[in-house]
């Protein structure tokens, strides 16, 4: 079982990806950044669209939508614990780049919770 946001759990989540169904429609960018980790801040992106999921490490120059949010927040998201709509409410979770794709794609977003639900299962904390 891999520890959040350490290179295997980073590992774990291409790996899921690369045998996901994504939707067939154009590709967005969604890059995650996690401040205040263990090992410093740790970033990743997923795009999904065209037929595929694909996840990678690091960051992306021109995402579609970028969230930010601490550790302790990046958590409880993982968890279950917290809404992301009640962490963003609140001001622990950051949005920015073009926050309409949010509401025209959300659909395609909630699949990633398939995609990724064995990872969240498998992952400590």
């Amino acid at each position: 079982m891999a520890r959040f946001l350490s290179p295997e759990w980073l590992d774990d989540l291409v790996a899921a990806a690369a045998t996901a169904p994504g939707p067939d429609s154009p590709p967005i960018t969604l890059q995650q950044v996690v401040t205040g980790g263990a090992d410093g801040d740790v970033a990743w992106s997923v795009t999904i669209g065209d037929g595929s999921v694909l996840v990678d490490p690091g960051r992306r120059d021109a995402p579609t939508i970028t969230f930010t949010q601490d550790l302790a927040t990046a958590a409880a998201i993982h968890h279950g614990e917290l809404s992301a709509q009640a962490a963003f409410m609140t001001g622990r979770l950051r949005v920015g780049g073009d926050v309409r794709v949010l509401l025209e794609r959300q659909a395609d977003l909630a699949s990633l919770d398939d995609v990724f639900g064995p990872v969240r299962l498998a992952t400590t904390y």
